[in-house]
């Protein structure tokens, strides 16, 4: 067991950015060991963090990222529960990371409650479909559809996508420790996500038919 002493104490805290007290009670309850007192202090966090998410968050930023030269644009909303901490480097580097994750990902929901009730009945029941045509049986159908729905929920809600900086964690994971670490609640409430012409061929296709339609209408 390794004895704790103050550099211990002065490296786990810049790495984890939790207070000095915390750092010397993790790594005394962790034997000096490292990895374990990062653990100590997570699941700390993550306490404290399921014990703010339900105080309001009404301050934050609104912030805009541009990729691509131009081609791809988002605006996020991210709440925070002070003005104070919505201008500390800590947040703003926060909604940075969660604006590049929206231009990279392209979820379409925050959360998977926000998914409306029919669209998912519909991916359950074509996971459903599929494994029908597979000869799958029908009493591992709706295991296998509940799985199929996760990567659904992986693929178009932000906060069960995989960050696209670390993809061993999810983005609801990277909000968790960010609460832990700021010491506020921290919500993203909307984002919108633009993509140069997206949408315009289409108009153009339809423009092209209107067009035809009347030419031939004049012959």
């Amino acid at each position: 067991m390794a004895e704790v002493n103050a550099n211990m104490v002065k490296e786990l805290r810049e790495k984890t950015g939790a207070g000095m007290m915390d750092c010397k009670k993790a790594l005394s309850e962790a034997g000096g060991d490292f990895a374990k007192a990062e653990e100590v202090l997570r699941k700390k966090g993550l306490a404290a963090a399921a014990k703010k998410s339900s105080r309001a968050a009404t301050e934050g930023q609104v912030a805009s990222y541009i990729h691509m030269g131009g081609k791809i644009g988002v605006l996020v909303e991210v709440n925070c529960e002070t003005d104070f901490v919505a201008r500390t480097d800590g947040f703003q580097s926060l909604v940075k990371d969660i604006a590049m994750q929206i231009a990279a990902a392209s979820p379409t929901w925050v959360r998977r409650e926000e998914v409306p009730a029919e669209i998912v009945a519909k991916e359950l029941e074509i996971a459903k479909a599929q494994m029908r045509d597979q000869k799958k049986p029908e009493a591992i159908l709706e295991k296998i559809a509940q799985g199929k729905l996760e990567k659904f929920y992986e693929q178009f809600c932000l906060l069960d996508q995989p960050f696209v900086k670390e993809d061993k964690k999810k983005m609801s994971e990277v909000l968790t420790d960010a609460v832990a670490k700021i010491g506020e609640n921290i919500q993203v409430r909307r984002f919108a996500r633009f993509v140069l012409g997206e949408g315009l061929e289409k108009k153009q296709e339809n423009l092209a038919e209107e067009v035809a339609k009347a030419a031939g209408l004049q012959k």
